[in-house]
């Protein structure tokens, strides 16, 4: 996982590198302020080599999770799937939560 943090754009970025999952196989929930990225691979590939069976299995789950600036609501998140990258961005500070200049009278 690699996060980047944009902050002209107050934005966060988490790119992820899964290779062979397809989009239907990873999860993101956000839950107390915390976003869980979280997916279940499963390869069994079979063939005939040399007059023998040959099979290969990999099974495997992984979750990451990261904490979310407060105030971030989950529509505010936007996830893409291409090329098995997976990339989720959100807002470094939310709008209520950016701090506001006073001015003295």
């Amino acid at each position: 996982m690699d996060v980047h943090e944009d902050a002209e754009k107050n934005v966060v970025t988490a790119t992820f590198e899964l290779p062979g999952l397809r989009k239907e196989d990873v999860n993101i929930d956000v839950r107390n302020n915390q976003l869980t990225v979280s997916g279940e691979t499963k390869q069994d590939e079979s063939r005939e080599e040399n007059g023998y069976a040959v099979r290969e299995r990999r099974f495997g789950r992984f979750s990451r999770t990261l904490p979310l600036p407060q105030g971030v609501k989950a529509e505010e998140i936007k996830a893409g799937y291409e090329n098995g990258i997976l990339t989720v961005t959100f807002p470094k500070t939310s709008v209520e939560a950016a701090p506001k200049k006073i001015t003295i009278s």
